[in-house]
């Protein structure tokens, strides 16, 4: 019989193994991780392709974050161009992280996560929002209001 375990041992050990690396490879390479998150973020968790989301407020301008200058939010991390944009964000980040997650807003309100350009950015009563192209974001500021009610209410099934 103890003959007949050692042989096993291997062959659980591996079982064992191998039993314990879906979690594992699920949460680390997921197919779609922002989705999942329900943050808009590439492959690295960052967030708007690394630009620096205070300095759309402070400077109306997309201006590149740097690699060591970083905050993480809702599961995203975010970078900035000055530790001063940094420390901002670090006292309210709900302040400049953008709304619905980072996706688009015109396609949120249709319950739908679509990705963004980054140049169609534009702040609305002191919060940041996002569209899949300039063309949707003229959609979306044709009936601003009526697309921005329906869009948080899509978000909260959304987010479920």
């Amino acid at each position: 019989m103890f003959r007949r375990l050692i042989r096993t041992l291997p062959a659980l050990t591996c079982i064992l193994a191998v039993g314990a690396m879906p979690a594992i490879a699920v949460s680390a390479v997921s197919a779609e991780p922002a989705i999942a998150a329900k943050v808009n973020v590439d492959a690295a968790q960052v967030a708007l392709e690394g630009s620096d989301p205070v300095a759309l407020f402070t400077t109306s301008a997309i201006l590149p974050g740097k690699p060591d200058l970083t905050a993480t939010h809702a599961g995203a991390t975010y970078r900035f161009s000055s530790p001063e944009n940094r420390t901002a964000f670090q006292a309210d980040p709900g302040k400049y992280a953008p709304q619905f997650g980072g996706f688009c807003a015109f396609g949120v309100s249709k319950g739908k996560l679509f990705p963004v350009e980054l140049q169609t950015w534009q702040i609305v009563n002191g919060k940041l929002y996002l569209n899949k192209n300039l063309e949707v974001k003229a959609k979306m500021n044709a009936d601003l209001a009526g697309v921005l009610t329906k869009a948080e209410q899509e978000w909260v099934t959304l987010t479920k």
